[in-house]
């Protein structure tokens, strides 16, 4: 069994932090069930452990969070979902390559219900999404944003952290930060893409698609 929590109010970081940690010990323990918390922080940025100090192009503006998850600077905030999963690897193949496609396949799968196409690309990390209504990049191809941010870390081979799907995020938020230490892609939202998308139906979606992307093989 997944137990599935879902925050009505924005959670602090530190408070997000130590409470995803406590529950994936106590998973490996064997003393709680497997979890996924939906929930929204306050504006604020993390740097994953390849974070390069570079990339934080506006130290000032959020507070600044070293992670233990991998990847490099992520903008969190109001109107983006964040998805922690704390899921037992134990149980489930102790792949991480595998995994971490899973993680991949089920944004697509819930973008799929508000008919966006995601894709994964070589070399970028996360959810992406084709821009034909933007200029063609330099190299002649279709530009493209960023959607969903992918970054976890194991312990004892459960998961914590995980995933965040922007939904109505403020987009100047990101300008902080080189996002993922990616210059020449920008960033997007489902309402920015102009679908009139809420949290709510998000959460169905992503509920909906779990079973689908994380079926026994």
């Amino acid at each position: 069994m997944v137990e599935w929590i879902n925050s009505d109010t924005l959670v602090s970081y530190e408070e997000a932090a130590e409470s995803m940690e406590a529950r994936a010990e106590a998973i490996a323990a064997g003393e709680a069930e497997e979890c996924i918390w939906l929930l929204e922080h306050p504006p604020l940025y993390t740097a994953g452990t390849s974070a390069k100090q570079e990339d934080l192009t506006d130290p000032d503006r959020f507070p600044v969070f070293a992670t233990k998850r991998g990847g490099q600077y992520t903008y969190h905030g109001p109107g983006q979902r964040v998805v922690y999963v704390m899921l037992d690897l134990n149980k489930r193949g102790k792949d991480v390559r595998d995994f971490v496609k899973r993680l991949e396949r089920w944004v697509i799968l819930a973008l799929e219900e508000f008919n966006i196409t995601g894709h994964i690309r070589d070399g970028r990390v996360g959810v992406w999404v084709e821009r034909p209504d933007k200029p063609l990049m330099l190299n002649g191809q279709v530009s493209e944003d960023k959607i969903a941010a992918i970054g976890i870390r194991l312990r004892k081979w459960v998961s914590f952290h995980g995933i965040s799907i922007n939904v109505e995020p403020d987009l100047d938020h990101f300008d902080g930060i080189v996002p993922c230490g990616i210059t020449e892609f920008g960033v997007t939202s489902l309402v920015d893409l102009g679908l009139p998308v809420g949290m709510d139906e998000v959460d169905v979606a992503l509920k909906r698609s779990f079973e689908i992307a994380f079926a026994p093989n």
